[in-house]
């Protein structure tokens, strides 16, 4: 039954990366960069954001190098040095920044940093779930507790750029 575990993380790793792909073939540039109600985060930041999370979190808890410089997004969003930034606590000037005009760039990078966080999950045997990788909590968090964290993290970022791109439909 352990073994389960890691097929279900595998499994619910894959979600958000879904519903991205479903909502990429409706938005067009205009749509990705539009700021629905007025918030800071387009659809393009929150995509963007969901992709940079899950590299840069997966970085700090497998040591494997981040998609963004190693397969070359940093290159190809030209963002400089903001891409190079999360996007938590981004003030306004630079949410509104964030500006990418290719869907498809936006999913190959959030396809990317899927794809090397569901490779880490396989790796994985049961027992590595439960290792205290962040003693900085109470209680310290677990192997598990942080990719879980990661996934939810990302569901909820393309669930707003779900909802976000039902406010410009109408």
């Amino acid at each position: 039954m352990s073994g389960d575990v890691i097929a279900v993380l595998d499994d619910f790793a894959s979600r958000p990366v879904e519903a991205a792909e479903r909502l990429a073939g409706e938005l067009t540039a205009d749509a990705l960069n539009a700021h629905p109600g007025g918030h800071d985060n387009s659809i393009a930041w929150l995509l963007w954001h969901t992709a940079r999370e899950i590299d840069v979190q997966l970085t700090a808890l497998s040591g494997v190098p981040e998609a963004w410089s190693a397969e070359g997004f940093d290159a190809r969003f030209g963002l400089g040095e903001l891409g190079d930034s999360v996007g938590y606590g981004h003030s306004t000037a630079q949410a509104r920044a964030v500006i990418v005009d290719d869907a498809t760039l936006l999913l190959d990078y959030l396809r990317a940093a899927t794809d090397a966080l569901r490779t880490y999950i396989r790796s994985l045997s049961p027992d590595a779930l439960g290792e205290i990788v962040d003693e900085q909590w109470d209680p310290p968090v677990t192997r598990a507790a942080r990719i879980v964290s990661i996934i939810d993290d990302a569901a909820q970022h393309v669930g707003q750029a779900a909802y976000a791109a039902g406010i410009l439909r109408g």
